[in-house]
């Protein structure tokens, strides 16, 4: 569903929330979910993400901190 709305880009008409306003909020969301690449250079990507985060001790800790408080792993 977003992805579809980035590729044809429409704002709602007349929405007062402000993340809609501005020239760069389909700009940033485009960006941020790298339409601009192949799918080949998504999956590397998207493995480097993956690798990235599972050597990082934020994502340890904050793993630790949803498994005592919530018992998620």
């Amino acid at each position: 569903l977003v992805i579809s709305s980035c590729q044809s880009p429409s704002l709602p008409a007349g929405s007062q929330l402000p993340c809609f306003h501005g020239s760069s909020t389909i700009r940033n969301l485009k960006e941020r979910f790298h339409m601009n690449m192949t799918e080949e250079q998504l999956q590397l990507l998207i493995e480097q993400m993956v690798d990235g985060s599972m050597r990082s001790i934020t994502t340890k800790l904050y793993d630790g901190f949803q498994y005592l408080t919530n018992g998620i792993m």
